[in-house]
């Protein structure tokens, strides 16, 4: 029996061994071996920093000063000015220890007049901002610095859900932490947080303080950047979303060589496939993609042969189950890149391989159609845009199947009033519609003569 025991215990001890550096053995009181993060660990800590900002405010303390007609009497003096100093923590990973690279978030940086890097060791230096991110929320800082240490950089596309994940940072400005979970949810958007969202979701808890910090797996490679939780009651509830690295990696990328990022696009609208669209269209149960819902002119879309009515299912063999993944896959990529997209058109595949366009050089923003997903589940499989003398909202395409099609819409429609609202622009269309979410009237112009639709 003990000879069997030893032999299981050996097998899993080289199992643990085996699968990540990360779990090599412990030897606790009573001389049973253990796994433990602590060796990778102490190869991943020194690479994680406290950032500390600080930004000042000037206020004024007598409200007289705040009406233009007393502020007359008080000139030639402060006025009653105060200049207050804000504090502010949060953390970064050194992801190139010969330059001194830092890569943390943007909202942790953002407003500050100076910023300062701690390392674990209690060495402290003020960090130069490269450049930002705001759309992604990534920012890159500099130091110079001796004997610094980086993690590595993971390939965040092949992280899956269960798989194990370290947060490291500096929750409520207390030092740096270390907290366990897994992965709990990949491709998290709709969370109205930043203009690209494609986040990790995962249940290591992360705080206040976490952001800008590291998601490692358990060999210590850095697979994301910290950056917000859902907390209902002001902490962890056990839910945090990391930028996956591939993205963050991106953008850095661009800021190093440019200082800026710039994002091509291929010029296309697009919309999430919906249960009526999923119907339309005879989808099978599970297949995902994404909509084209227009093509715009002078696009890299429009020069392939894309259509509207096609589904993107994948890009560069990646999946594309929704926008904010679509998005991110195209967001990744530099201007003048080419991208495979596998298309589905009349039930059958189709490869298409374009560039990365400048959307600079599609032509006015306001002549390109509006994203469907921004507007209206009743108008899904349309696109719209403002009309050349902002008079209306112009239908620029729209597909057979769709619910707005079966009720009468027609693309070439003028809307001019929307719920009995007068439109003149997408703002006001996009205001207008939120009155109803159940049906629309829809007020048009259609070649001089005016209709009314209800859509239901």
């Amino acid at each position: 029996m003990k000879v069997k025991f030893y032999l299981i215990a050996s097998v899993l001890i080289s199992l643990i061994s085996i699968s990540s550096y990360a779990a090599l053995p412990a030897i606790d009181s009573q001389g049973k071996i253990l796994p433990s993060l602590a060796p990778m660990l102490q190869k991943v800590n020194d690479a994680v920093v406290n950032i500390a900002t600080y930004s000042t405010r000037t206020t004024r303390n007598n409200p007289l000063m705040n009406d233009p007609f007393f502020r007359r009497f008080f000139e030639g003096q402060r006025g009653g000015q105060q200049t207050r100093q804000s504090v502010s923590a949060g953390s970064g990973v050194i992801v190139n220890a010969a330059k001194g690279i830092i890569m943390t978030n943007y909202h942790v940086i953002q407003n500050a007049d100076r910023i300062k890097v701690s390392l674990i060791d209690g060495r402290n230096f003020d960090a130069t901002l490269l450049g930002t991110d705001p759309d992604l929320d990534i920012a890159i800082l500099q130091i110079s610095a001796a004997d610094l240490k980086q993690v590595k950089l993971a390939d965040s596309s092949r992280v899956q859900v269960g798989d194990f994940a370290v947060a490291i940072g500096n929750p409520f400005g207390l030092g740096q932490t270390v907290t366990t979970g897994i992965v709990s949810a990949l491709g998290r958007s709709g969370l109205g947080l930043k203009g690209y969202e494609n986040y990790i979701q995962t249940d290591a808890s992360i705080n206040p303080g976490n952001s800008g910090g590291a998601l490692v797996d358990l060999a210590g490679r850095l697979i994301g950047i910290n950056s917000a939780i859902i907390a209902p009651a002001g902490g962890n509830v056990g839910i945090g979303f990391a930028i996956p690295i591939n993205m963050a990696k991106a953008s850095m990328r661009q800021i190093l060589q440019h200082g800026v990022v710039k994002r091509g696009q291929i010029g296309v609208s697009i919309q999430d496939i919906t249960d009526q669209l999923r119907a339309a269209f005879n989808l099978k149960n599970g297949q995902q993609g994404v909509l084209i819902t227009g093509v715009g002119d002078n696009t890299p879309a429009k020069r392939a042969g894309l259509k509207s009515g096609d589904i993107i299912t994948f890009v560069d063999d990646k999946a594309t189950n929704s926008i904010n993944v679509l998005r991110s896959q195209i967001g990744i990529k530099n201007i003048g890149d080419t991208v495979t997209l596998i298309v589905l058109r009349k039930g059958k595949n189709r490869t298409f391989t374009l560039p990365i366009g400048n959307p600079q050089q599609f032509g006015s923003r306001n002549n390109q159609p509006s994203l469907s997903t921004d507007l209206h589940p009743l108008l899904a499989g349309a696109s719209f845009k403002t009309s050349r003398n902002r008079n209306g909202v112009f239908v620029a395409s729209i597909n057979d199947h769709s619910v707005a099609a079966a009720n009468g819409l027609e693309a070439g429609d003028l809307i001019t009033k929307t719920n009995k609202k007068r439109v003149q622009n997408l703002a006001e269309f996009k205001s207008a519609l939120r009155i109803s979410s159940a049906s629309l009237f829809l007020e048009i112009n259609r070649n001089g003569q005016m209709h009314l639709l209800a859509i239901r």
